[in-house]
């Protein structure tokens, strides 16, 4: 594990080649060290899903939740999706202390200014209101596998979605085409049902506003578990969606900023 054994001269030890500069070892500790941390997607717009909306004494209205990409930072003008509500971040913390500026995976809770509790809550994505703002979705197409239904899921079937800190019932409104797990290749064209086992391209409909993005371009925010009947009935990623375009409300401290820039 840490040093080579004599007693293992059958083992000539390991080698990696990689584009980011080959590796070597014969050891345990020494493959750990040559495993290359995973890039943070800092250079994507900021999406950070809502845990939670706190008012607390003094400070005012503090949403809390995990950034997933891109960067945020005080004086930032964010966009909450779906309400499509923007405001100025006066500070960001993390564990009690204040940040300059907060990465993908930090846990974070921001005060916003001229925004009350009860025009936020879980689900909603915050978004820099100047790089390609987080908007509402009409509706979207995703890929999803049956895992685990006791019957034939049909169009209209209406279940649960779990996508991020979002909990939304979506209407299965059009099951385009079933296809191979394994390929991805359409086996049926409008098939009238899919079951168990089954993996299916489908247009969702959400019930409620509710903020997705695709996969390929905010994985965070495009894959979702399908539950009914209190489990796990489907999992699923987005392939694209159809936003909505909508206005929403400008709080004073929003404008001030765009002012000042």
């Amino acid at each position: 594990m840490l040093e080579a054994s004599e007693k293992m001269p059958w083992f000539k030890g390991w080698k990696v080649e990689r584009k980011e500069g080959n590796a070597s070892g014969t050891t345990l500790l020494e493959a750990l060290d040559a495993i290359l941390p995973p890039s943070r997607p800092t250079d994507k717009p900021l999406r950070l899903p809502l845990q939670d909306v706190y008012k607390i004494g003094g400070i005012g209205t503090v949403p809390v939740g995990r950034v997933e990409t891109g960067i945020l930072k005080p004086g930032t003008v964010v966009t909450f999706a779906p309400v499509n509500l923007t405001t100025e971040v006066k500070s960001v913390e993390m564990h009690h202390e204040a940040l300059e500026q907060a990465v993908p995976g930090d846990n974070v809770g921001f005060n916003i200014k001229n925004v009350s509790v009860k025009e936020l809550r879980r689900g909603y994505v915050a978004s820099d209101s100047k790089n390609n703002p987080a908007k509402g979705a009409a509706d979207f197409t995703a890929q999803v596998i049956v895992l685990n239904h006791p019957g034939q899921i049909v169009n209209g079937y209406t279940p649960v979605l779990d996508c991020h800190t979002a909990h939304i019932a979506c209407k299965f409104s059009e099951i385009k085409e079933k296809c191979d797990r394994r390929t991805g290749k359409t086996v049926e064209e409008n098939p009238k049902s899919i079951k168990s086992g089954d993996s299916a391209i489908v247009v969702l409909v959400p019930s409620k506003p509710m903020c997705v993005e695709a996969y390929s371009e905010y994985p965070p925010l495009g894959r979702f578990a399908v539950r009914d009947m209190r489990q796990t009935v489907a999992v699923g990623v987005i392939k694209s969606v159809n936003f909505k375009e909508a206005s929403g409300k400008v709080t004073k401290a929003a404008e001030k900023a765009a002012k000042k820039k």
